[in-house]
């Protein structure tokens, strides 16, 4: 792996690992609540997060990224389930972009594939993937902290913290911010 293609995975990591962590705040009823107006729950956005991660990288080399198998309006679909159910369709969707991931070199930034009929290169289609699930993590943080209200525990530098925390930065790297984030509070 390059270490573009490690930077990238980094990214990644530390992002679901925040998607993680925002979601272990929740009981698990409030999962499947969706937002005012008929907003999408954090089940519906992790369904959309790892059915688009799973389409997209599944055989990324040798077929559309949008695979015939893949149903995007059904993500979205208002759904109850449990935390067991949701973990795992998170975890194969990551699993399959990290396993990807793991087979990209640098001489393959430049091959292209395709997106919806799209040719992309890979680092092309790299960067609009990390673009788009950090959209989403941050729809699931905001949805997370909103539904915990004043039981927040906050996943970054803490309000009113900026100044204690520029004196000594610990969680700098993608690695250190994804560990924090696993410390029990």
């Amino acid at each position: 792996m390059s270490n573009y293609v490690r930077s990238l995975e980094e990214e990644y990591q530390r992002y679901k690992a925040l998607g993680e962590a925002a979601f272990a705040q929740l009981p698990d009823e409030q999962l499947s609540v969706p937002t005012p107006g008929g907003g999408n729950s954090i089940a519906a956005l992790v369904w959309h997060v790892a059915g688009n991660l799973e389409s997209r990288f599944t055989d990324f080399r040798t077929s559309d990224g949008e695979k015939p198998w893949r149903n995007r309006d059904e993500e979205f679909e208002p759904r109850t389930v449990s935390r067991a159910e949701l973990t795992e369709k998170w975890e194969r969707g990551w699993r399959a972009l990290f396993d990807a991931l793991a087979s990209i070199t640098d001489a393959d930034l430049q091959v292209r594939i395709r997106i919806r009929h799209e040719p992309l290169r890979i680092d092309e289609a790299l960067h609009r993937s990390l673009a788009h699930t950090t959209y989403h993590v941050g729809q699931i943080v905001f949805l997370a902290k909103m539904l915990r209200a004043e039981q927040w525990k906050c996943l970054s530098i803490p309000l009113g913290g900026s100044r204690a925390y520029n004196d000594t930065p610990r969680h700098e790297s993608p690695a250190a911010h994804r560990e924090r984030l696993r410390e029990p509070s």
